[in-house]
């Protein structure tokens, strides 16, 4: 596919991705969030996170299956760039909303240049994140998964391709993978024991990984082959 039909549909997905990000403030302004605000929030930004992941994940098994549409190999960093945007407003839900911060006594403080009152507003707020680390397993899970996901955002531009070597910038981003198991134990433990709704995410990652192990497999017996020959 030509260069500049590439840029278009970059110009088209882009803005797509944004949607359920644009619905979500426009709910928001709307006053049409529900019953509880906050946890609709953390609901939409979690799922869309783990969405645009999946879909960065799926990039490379498309590009194998079918070689007419090796073009998708185009938008896999923006697919992932797009997984860890959803992700940081999924963490910053819980940072500046779950955690009991005072938003507005913050805000004034930074607008009024009263440094000094910002450790005073915080220091609640961290005492509840760090028993909050201690007590709830699958926010280790989401942090884990935050973590390898800003790490891969870190390091997608090309200057950094070149300055780290392809080699050590592939075995880094093989933490995909890693930040996609994370993702969906974080997504288990979670929702309530019997809830379901983490199961199509689930099989779509084990159908992933289940693809790499076997293009993996492949490549080694036909190495194995070769060498043999």
């Amino acid at each position: 596919m030509k260069q500049r039909t590439i840029a278009a549909l970059k110009c088209v997905v882009f803005p797509v991705c944004l949607v359920p990000a644009g619905l979500l403030l426009r709910r928001g302004l709307a006053q049409d969030l529900g019953a509880d605000p906050v946890a609709e929030i953390t609901h939409v930004t979690g799922r869309w996170a783990l969405y645009m992941l999946l879909a960065a994940l799926a990039v490379t098994p498309v590009r194998r299956l079918w070689s007419g549409l090796a073009w998708v190999g185009r938008f896999r960093r923006m697919l992932g760039l797009f997984a860890f945007f959803y992700a940081t407003l999924h963490l910053l839900t819980y940072v500046l909303l779950f955690s009991g911060l005072d938003v507005p006594g913050a805000w004034a403080a930074v607008g009024g240049r009263e440094w000094h009152l910002l450790g005073q507003i915080w220091a609640p707020a961290i005492a509840t994140m760090k028993d909050d680390v201690v007590k709830r397993r699958f926010i280790w899970a989401g942090l884990t998964a935050w973590t390898l996901l800003a790490a891969l955002a870190a390091t997608s531009p090309v200057v950094v391709l070149r300055w780290m070597g392809g080699k050590n910038w592939r075995r880094l981003h093989w933490g995909v993978y890693t930040a996609g198991v994370a993702a969906v134990v974080h997504f288990w433990w979670l929702v309530k024991p019997g809830v379901l709704r983490p199961m199509r995410p689930t099989l779509v990652l084990a159908i992933l990984l289940g693809a790499r192990v076997v293009w993996w497999a492949r490549a080694r017996w036909a190495e194995r082959q070769r060498q043999a020959a």
